[in-house]
């Protein structure tokens, strides 16, 4: 039955306008029926009454005439009877008034008639014209006749004004003569009417079965789209089963984007596995909490917290119970905290906290009772009891940092000295050292975005023949870019190798060096690069095997690579870096000892070393022009390499009288500012 009722409260558009059809020729039916019976009346009530105005009058100007000769009662009577028999449809009647029948006496059966005929009395008493419908198909037409001055000539006893008679006239509604133009008019003026009904309701129903329901459909997609608004719904309360079914589809498919932008949210701050905030929201709460500090006056502390050995639980048992115990400890940290604290997972084994109104002291407190927590617990897993340690580090604000880089870089700092002093312990920063690691730190980030973001330049300087004056190789240099500024490598190179970024940004300069050299090969097609790596990089010594094979790749000439190596290369295993070099001179690839005579073990690596070039310690050759005994070690130095066979380049060359006596002493090559600074290949 609900089905039923369902099916006739809605219909499709198919058949809205079969409906719509039916309901318009129901409608012009209607209205042509009714206006047909209007037009009937009209004819009848209107225009019938002037054709039988016109009727009467010619009867009583056909009788008149016969009286005016002096005709008596047969023969007007006579004259009636013909005027029935010319219009056989018409009944012509003549009833005296009450002062001609005085003079001249009255018509058989006539005062009879005018008795029982109260239409007729009261016409021959008012002398007012009268219209009735003695049945439903004829017309019965009261004419009083009133008496003029002319009538006063036979009518001696009467007066201008009296009634002398009534002419009544019967005849059928057919036999109407009704004007053409007019029945024209009248039918292309109801026509007009019945077509200008018919499209109202046609537009009624389309506005508000059709247009209304599309219109608030739109102005729903409108506040969705501009105001992202995925409460609102559309009506669904639609006669059209299409409109109906466009609704329900529609608010199903805003239901299903609500569901999943909440999930997206939730997802978005939130880590899946534990159901903490993950590291984007943590940087939100973070930044909130600094700027409600700042406003209060008043510190915050922040815990960090590190799982020891938890790689150990993943090989170990697998990551399905390495993420249970990342879960129960998320149960653990969240009962020994506050209702108002933030407790996040950073990534992988790393959770942080924010204590807000909490200061260093208290925050200390928290940590040791997180940690001892943690350290009392065994977790209750599949695989058995499982017992696990954290590192902790708890910095405070304002005093281990007033910004969210400070307070990070803190954290850093301080897990980083709780991991290096044995792990499973709680570290704040105490001493100036800290306080130099952060900064260390902070430039570590600095390091890591500029790898990322791809802001690694390879620069080139000049190395120059001093005999011929003419470039014969170049030196690639690391650079920084920062905006518009060029950062040089002294600025971050010992912060490279103190956290072990040392390797990365040798492969980036490498890479990007050996990309330069098809631009210097186009002028100076013999040119060498000279590459300056980090210790850390060559003691990897499968990289540096790999070098010949990356070089070739390139497109490059083994030939054309020298690699330098200094005293901190060489000095820790010297055996195996003999061993490397050898191979990599075997694929034509030289090697030039750096920083010559800077330590005290350079002369000794001339006697183990296979090397090709000996670049001389810059701060001999700066000063050689004043100074006789930097002139003297130059002099040495250069004297002693030729001796070995080797080739020697001068660093730090910045004026033209120290390339002179450079070029007087016989060093072969040199590089400096007085032949060109570091800068792109273009």
């Amino acid at each position: 039955m609900g089905k039923l009722i369902d099916h006739i409260k809605h219909f499709t558009l198919g058949r809205l306008l079969i409906a719509l059809s039916l309901i318009a020729v129901t409608v012009a039916f209607l209205l042509i029926f009714f206006l047909s019976e209007v037009v009937r009346d009209r004819a009848i009530h209107e225009l019938a009454r002037d054709d039988a105005r016109q009727t009467s009058k010619l009867v009583f100007q056909s009788l008149y005439s016969a009286m005016r000769k002096g005709w008596n009662k047969a023969e007007i009577n006579d004259s009636i009877q013909r005027l029935n028999s010319t219009f056989p449809d018409l009944k012509i009647k003549v009833y005296r008034g009450e002062i001609v029948a005085a003079q001249f006496g009255t018509m058989l059966g006539e005062q009879e008639d005018i008795r029982q005929d109260a239409p007729l009395s009261h016409a021959l008493q008012s002398g007012e014209e009268s219209m009735a419908f003695p049945a439903k198909d004829s017309i019965r037409y009261l004419f009083p006749v009133i008496a003029t001055q002319e009538c006063l000539v036979c009518h001696t006893q009467s007066f201008a004004g009296a009634v002398h008679g009534v002419i009544d006239i019967t005849y059928p509604i057919t036999s109407l003569k009704v004007s053409f133009n007019e029945v024209i008019n009248t039918i292309v003026a109801y026509t007009l009417i019945i077509i200008a009904l018919v499209f109202v309701i046609l537009y009624l129903k389309l506005r508000y079965l059709v247009v209304l329901p599309i219109a608030n459909l739109v102005g729903v997609m409108r506040s969705v789209t501009v105001d992202m608004d995925l409460n609102r719904r559309v009506s669904n309360h639609n006669w059209l089963v299409e409109l109906k079914h466009l609704a329900d589809y529609f608010n199903h498919l805003l239901q299903t984007v609500q569901e999943y932008n909440a999930k997206l949210e939730e997802l978005s701050v939130r880590d899946p596995l534990t159901g903490l905030y993950n590291r984007r929201k943590f940087h939100e709460f973070m930044h909130y909490e600094i700027i409600r500090a700042e406003r209060h006056n008043q510190g915050f502390s922040v815990i960090m917290i590190d799982l020891d050995n938890f790689k150990y639980i993943n090989d170990t048992f697998g990551h399905p119970i390495g993420d249970m115990v990342l879960k129960e400890l998320t149960a653990m940290l969240t009962v020994g905290l506050r209702k108002g604290d933030v407790l996040a997972r950073m990534g992988g084994d790393e959770f942080a906290i924010i204590l807000p109104e909490t200061p260093a002291a208290n925050g200390l407190l928290v940590a040791n009772k997180l940690h001892q927590a943690l350290a009392g617990r065994e977790f209750e897993l599949p695989v058995g009891k499982i017992r696990s340690t954290a590192s902790f580090s708890m910095v405070s604000y304002p005093e281990d940092g007033k910004t969210e880089e400070e307070l990070y870089s803190a954290m850093d700092v301080v897990l980083y000295k709780a991991k290096m002093h044995g792990k499973n312990q709680v570290m704040t920063a105490e001493s100036e050292e800290d306080r130099s690691m952060m900064s260390i730190f902070k430039q570590g980030d600095f390091l890591r975005n500029a790898l990322r973001e791809d802001r690694i330049e390879a620069f080139l300087q000049p190395i120059v023949e001093l005999k011929s004056g003419g470039v014969v190789a170049y030196e690639v240099l690391v650079r920084i870019r920062d905006g518009e500024t060029i950062i040089p490598a002294g600025e971050f190179i010992e912060v490279a190798e103190e956290l072990g970024m040392a390797k990365e940004l040798d492969r980036e300069v490498f890479r990007k060096g050996l990309a330069h050299y098809a631009k210097i090969a186009r002028t100076c097609p013999q040119a060498k690069m000279f590459f300056n790596l980090f210790p850390r990089s060559f003691n990897d010594i499968e990289w540096v095997r790999g070098i010949p094979d990356t070089v070739r790749a390139a497109g490059v000439p083994c030939e054309n690579i020298v690699l330098e190596i200094t005293e901190r290369e060489a000095l820790p295993n010297l055996t195996q870096v003999r061993a490397v070099i050898e191979e990599l001179r075997e694929s034509r690839i030289a090697v030039a000892l750096d920083d010559f005579g800077s330590g005290f073990s350079s002369f000794l690596y001339l006697k183990y070393l296979e090397i090709d070039y000996v670049k001389i310690e810059g701060s001999f050759v700066r000063q050689i022009v004043a100074d006789e005994r930097d002139r003297i070690m130059v002099t040495h130095i250069n004297n002693m390499a030729h001796e070995f066979g080797l080739k020697t380049v001068a660093e730090f060359v910045e004026d033209e009288m120290t390339a002179q006596m450079l070029a007087e002493i016989g060093v072969d090559f040199a590089q400096g500012y007085h032949f060109g600074r570091p800068a792109r290949p273009e």
